[in-house]
């Protein structure tokens, strides 16, 4: 999926927030993050700008010191588009459709102010540990509603089917950003679930890749 992208100025991340540290919507302002391939700088006139304009976002760094969801993006996009870009780590508490329209419309505003070429990258696995047959057709549900943008429609299929997608916050602030910045469709690059490496397709998680333009 990276490996078809023009290499950008600055990434911003939003993944859920699994440990419950720090404040429900923060993010890290300055600093670097380190992998086994180097150092990432944060972006900070770019993350000020996104707390300016939203009234969830904060600036906490102890929602990211065990959390996950967005340092596993990073090797990747280091790999393939280079260690020059910089980050804006966002982690996302459960939340209702105001907090993510507002954090939506702080991402898009603050994009454009930026005067750089940004990446949005909400992180997130599919269903969790289903067997595949069931966590397939939940997620064909979910993939549906995100190739059409429609960050309504995904919370409804994610309430109603159950599935248990653990960044459905960050997809759908990320949606919503997306056609306020011009975004019109979706494409699916590739699917798969864990079962499809291990063999044991008794209980699996799925990941979906998906690029919006």
């Amino acid at each position: 999926m990276l490996s078809s992208l023009t290499p950008p100025a600055a990434c911003v991340i939003l993944g859920p927030n699994h440990t419950g540290l720090g404040s429900p919507c923060s993010l890290m302002v300055e600093g670097e993050w380190e992998t086994p391939l180097g150092s990432i700088s944060l972006n900070a006139p770019l993350a000020r700008l996104l707390i300016e304009h939203s009234k969830y976002l904060k600036e906490d760094p102890r929602a990211h010191l065990y959390e996950h969801s967005i340092e596993v993006q990073l090797p990747l996009l280091q790999a393939i588009l280079g260690s020059d870009i910089s980050l804006v780590p966002i982690t996302l508490a459960p939340g209702d459709d105001l907090m993510y329209k507002d954090i939506a419309q702080a991402l898009a505003t603050g994009i454009k102010a930026c005067g750089q070429k940004v990446l949005l990258i909400a992180s997130s696995d599919m269903t969790h540990y289903e067997p595949q047959a069931d966590a397939e057709k939940k997620d064909r549900e979910a993939i549906r509603a995100i190739l059409d943008l429609d960050a309504a429609a995904l919370s409804e299929k994610i309430e109603r089917l159950d599935i248990s997608m653990c960044g459905a916050g960050p997809t759908a602030a990320v949606l919503i950003a997306a056609k306020h910045l011009g975004a019109r469709h979706g494409k699916l690059v590739g699917y798969q679930t864990s079962g499809d490496t291990t063999g044991d397709i008794s209980s699996v998680v799925g990941y979906a890749g998906v690029i919006i333009q």
